[in-house]
């Protein structure tokens, strides 16, 4: 493929930056803004207990199961107008579950939300990889874009529930137009567009068919385990059928022609650990986000507002541990340091979440281990994304791209299933060994499941700590941080 240095004007970069930013914000946004309107939406529409979670897991398998069709879309049909379609098709859908009047428009609505942020996430990261090649500028962009990643999951809680309480449930759903609205036309003018040289390449069908369906079956499998345990047929059908779609799909990449995902992307040792690192980041935030919530709500008897208000400090010191990692350790220091060490601080957040009890205060006993919690992933977060997506063929950028969203979103998946299904049996065998169950024996067992959850959220971390360690390479013979060994794809700015 001919192709030719080019790249938009300084100014406009910064811009293209926002535009990208808004577009992560909103997707980020809706796998916790909901969860907060939930009570409200299942009230008004009447739905049961049992089928409240399909408004969250409607997302979330749309999400996860088209991220790499998402992204090689991107690469083949072109960024902007990918990133525009995603976009427009979001606020499309956010705008039919505001209005939703029936429980199964609701979830069909946040169905078609993930469908079109599987297009969105990795097109805005494959704009942000293609658009910044100069190194400096580089770690600034990914330390924006690692920070709103981060933090997204706690502003959604926040957002969801001022709206919730300030207006209504359909708001929580709504306030993605406005979002999509301005980025639309920020993309128009300040997203570059791609003029492509030589022959268009083939969209990898059965391999977009295997992965799909292994995606889709992995994150419903755990999503079922979370409700009916591990022992349904259908948790270890679904988790068995993944396994195997998921060895068929890599034995097909190896012989395909054009493959939908090279394995030389993952089969690198560097950006394996940066795929691995998300998805255990990942994994364990769920027990801060989860967790954390329930005990501020149910123990504490936060208000959704003073719940998201409780988060604050951990999006502060995510942003500043963002910037200062990408700006001046990680040039300096590599993954190889920033990622263990962010694991490491997870470990320490997790463990120090142990001790809460029913009589904590927030300042003292809350506050730190959420800002701990919060370093950890500025610190975890850029580093990783912006090592997965270095070093990658541009006609493959959003591929490589839809990666590190998979992984997290697998992660998430993970996470939440392991962990609430640990909590519940810590829960369950507490209150049969502390019988008869009294209110206090009753908010014990809570107080035991939640640290069950932190525990093992801390041995994730733990596990994530020793893995960096031992898959990144030391700067010398890995991928540098300031090179970017791609050519720059012709542009022309609208």
């Amino acid at each position: 493929m001919s192709q030719t240095p080019a790249a938009p004007p300084s100014s406009r970069r910064w811009v293209t930056l926002v535009v990208v930013g808004l577009a992560q914000l909103v997707v980020v946004l809706d796998a916790t803004v909901v969860n907060i309107a939930l009570p409200s939406a299942q009230a008004d529409l009447g739905f049961s207990d049992g089928d409240r979670q399909w408004i969250i897991t409607a997302y979330s398998l749309a999400f996860a199961s088209l991220l790499l069709l998402g992204g090689r879309l991107s690469d083949l049909i072109g960024r902007k107008r990918t990133f525009v379609i995603g976009l427009a098709g979001f606020a499309i859908a956010s705008a039919l579950g505001g209005a939703a009047d029936t429980f199964g428009l609701l979830v069909a609505a946040r169905a078609l939300q993930g469908v079109f942020a599987a297009l969105l996430a990795p097109t805005a990261l494959a704009v942000l990889t293609t658009t910044f090649v100069i190194p400096k500028e580089r770690a600034r962009a990914f330390g924006v874009f690692g920070a709103i990643a981060g933090a997204g999951g706690a502003v959604g809680l926040l957002l969801g529930g001022l709206l919730t309480e300030a207006l209504d449930w359909r708001w929580n759903l709504y306030i993605n137009i406005p979002i999509a609205a301005v980025a639309i036309v920020g993309a128009f003018l300040f997203v570059p567009a791609v003029t492509r040289t030589g022959p268009r390449p083939k969209l990898d069908v059965p391999g977009t068919v295997l992965v799909s369906a292994a995606l889709f079956s992995l994150v419903y499998g755990f999503s079922h385990a979370e409700t009916d345990g591990w022992d349904a047929p259908v948790t270890w059908g679904m988790l068995a059928a993944a396994a195997v779609l998921l060895i068929a799909f890599v034995a097909w990449q190896r012989r395909a022609q054009h493959p939908l995902l090279p394995l030389s992307i993952v089969l690198d040792r560097n950006r394996a650990a940066a795929y691995s690192s998300v998805l255990i980041a990942g994994a364990g935030m769920f027990g801060i986000f989860l967790f954390v919530t329930y005990y501020l709500q149910a123990t504490l008897g936060y208000s959704p507002i003073q719940t998201g208000l409780a988060f604050l400090p951990m999006i502060g010191m995510l942003v500043v541990a963002a910037q200062l990692g990408t700006n001046f350790l990680v040039p300096r220091l590599g993954p190889k340091i920033m990622v263990p060490s962010g694991m490491v601080l997870g470990v320490v957040a997790m463990i120090y979440l142990t001790h809460l009890d029913a009589s904590s205060v927030y300042v003292s006993d809350v506050m730190p281990p959420l800002m701990i919690m919060g370093f950890a992933m500025g610190t975890i977060m850029p580093a990783s994304m912006q090592t997965a997506t270095l070093g990658v063929d541009r006609q493959f950028a959003g591929v490589a791209s839809a990666m590190v969203n998979t992984s997290q979103q697998v992660g998430g998946s993970i996470g939440t299933a392991l962990l609430n299904t640990l909590a519940a049996t810590a829960a369950t065998t507490y209150l049969a060994d502390h019988a008869p169950v009294t209110p206090e024996v009753g908010l014990d067992a809570a107080l035991t499941s939640y640290a069950t959850a932190y525990w093992w959220g801390a041995a994730f971390f733990g596990f994530g700590a020793i893995l960096s360690v031992l898959l990144f390479r030391r700067r010398s013979q890995g991928l540098s941080l300031s090179h970017t060994p791609v050519a720059a794809e012709p542009v022309a700015v609208h």
